[in-house]
């Protein structure tokens, strides 16, 4: 490539082609312009294109024997789905969790009223309207219509519908959060005629 210094006014002033000199040692202010005229031969946007570059690929098989591979590393160290003791541990903890979980949603039914209590938010009351395992996450959830237009969607996630409820209205929630009990719906007056 070369390389071309232009002024503040878009003058040229010098080829910039001593590769031992420093740029300081050029004449080059604040505003200046430097160009780079390409020799390569390279078209624009040749190298865009990703799957035109030639890629090294290995199989599975030459891959699991070298002994230089983080693969390797891994197993030596048992670190990671390596460890089966850390992976038995955290089996379990999952399993805890979701227990835990199973027992919370134990006294909570479709249909029942309740307040939401999540720490740092505001309670909201609600109708309970599914109790089980989504597609959009593990574990067990609550779905629950509001009262108010408090929630996120209309009882359906990502396409799949679990409860129907108006827009705004719906909301999952965690078993742990949920308290059922005699909570009427509040009247907020929205109804009332002035």
């Amino acid at each position: 490539m070369d390389l071309q210094l232009f002024s503040t006014e878009n003058t040229f002033i010098q080829n910039l082609d001593q590769d031992d000199a420093l740029l300081g040692s050029y004449p080059v202010d604040d505003g200046c312009r430097i160009h780079v005229i390409d020799k390569s031969g390279a078209k624009a946007g040749e190298y865009e294109d990703l799957s035109r570059v030639e890629k090294y690929e290995i199989s599975q098989e030459a891959y699991e024997k070298r002994t230089d591979s983080v693969r390797s590393f891994l197993k030596k160290n048992k670190v990671g789905k390596f460890n089966e003791e850390e992976a038995a541990q955290k089996a379990a903890e999952h399993e805890r969790k979701l227990e835990e979980e199973r027992l919370a949603a134990e006294p909570i039914t479709p249909g029942s009223r309740c307040e939401v209590r999540v720490v740092g938010q505001p309670n909201k009351r609600g109708t309970v309207m599914y109790v089980g395992s989504t597609d959009f996450k593990p574990g067990i959830w609550v779905g629950v219509k509001y009262d108010e237009p408090l929630g996120k969607h209309d009882g359906s996630v990502e396409g799949q519908r679990y409860f129907t409820c108006s827009p705004k209205y719906g909301a999952f929630v965690k078993p742990q959060f949920v308290v059922v009990g005699d909570f009427p719906e509040e009247d907020y007056g929205l109804d009332d005629e002035m």
